[in-house]
């Protein structure tokens, strides 16, 4: 393997953080609703925060698998959007430092990645790793965001019901780096905030809320969320106004409401911590309105 070092370089070796926390999330996969960027964009909005080390994502990137947006205004190119991949370091609303990693999922390179992420780790003395996604699901918009926990060490997630078994998933690199991390002994764990499917390609900025109070819980840092709670609320009241407009759609929503609080009930009843023999529906087991639903909103239309 060549030396993961190449991957990045170091902007600087002193940082004000002792023992911090490592938050990361990178798009291009498992970031439904945008929960993620959205999560990210707030943080760096609202906290102040320098550059720590920047990647080459020369080495890393499929430019043409995934094309940056460009430009052109009459009779030249103006600009070009290119990815990027860096570590920060925060400070939370307490003045508490902290470290986030953000940016594009490279395509290549993955292992030599992981490995380079690992130096940071040790290089900073990082005690725990967070990464934060967010997962398609057939819950209806108007019940609290669930989330899935997962971790290198079962006590961090401590108080946290499965919701499923065993299943394969597709790879990702923040599944990776959880794995690497383990395996080189540190503590590593991430959320992943449950979306409503049909909204999936909007932003839905009550995922994001979310995936950052559990990650405050869990890390101990403070983490600003009045601006994001009120994004979620006026969010959802556009999506109650589209919902309304059209009583399929209500119908659609009310069934799965009804679908989801019963699978609650009997979670309820099997105690908190316990998996669950009966997951939620999927997709295909939601009545055809939610079908019409789902294509309402892709369309724009609903």
């Amino acid at each position: 393997m060549r030396d993961p070092r190449d991957l990045f370089e170091l902007l600087t070796g002193d940082i004000e953080a002792q023992a911090p926390v490592l938050l990361h999330s990178l798009s291009g996969f498992l970031d439904a609703g945008q929960a993620g960027r959205l999560a990210v964009a707030h943080l760096l909005g609202s906290l102040e925060h320098r550059a720590v080390a920047t990647f080459d994502l020369d080495d890393l990137y499929d430019y043409r698998a995934r094309r940056p947006r460009m430009t052109f205004r009459a009779d030249h190119f103006v600009s070009i959007d290119l990815p990027s991949l860096e570590l920060v370091e925060v400070r939370d609303a307490a003045g508490v430092p902290f470290l986030l990693l953000h940016g594009a999922e490279p395509d290549h390179a993955w292992q030599r990645l992981a490995e380079a992420v690992r130096l940071l780790v040790d290089q900073f003395a990082v005690r725990l790793t967070i990464g934060l996604h967010a997962i398609p699901w057939p819950a209806p918009h108007t019940r609290p965001v669930g989330v899935t926990a997962h971790a290198t060490d079962s006590a961090l997630v401590a108080g946290y019901a499965p919701w499923v078994g065993e299943l394969e998933v597709p790879g990702h690199l923040a599944g990776l780096l959880e794995l690497h991390l383990g395996d080189t002994g540190h503590d590593a764990m991430g959320f992943a905030a449950h979306v409503p499917h049909y909204l999936v390609g909007a932003e839905f900025p009550t995922a994001s809320l979310t995936l950052l109070e559990h990650t405050a819980r869990a890390s101990g840092l403070t983490l600003p969320l009045g601006e994001l709670a009120e994004a979620a609320d006026r969010t959802r009241a556009e999506i109650e106004a589209q919902i309304s407009a059209n009583p399929e759609n209500v119908g659609a929503v009310r069934a799965l409401e009804a679908q989801y609080d019963a699978v609650m009930s009997s979670r309820a009843l099997d105690g908190v911590g316990a998996a669950d023999d009966a997951p939620l529906p999927t997709g295909d087991e939601i009545a055809a309105q939610v079908e019409r639903f789902l294509a309402d909103m892709d369309d724009g239309q609903a």
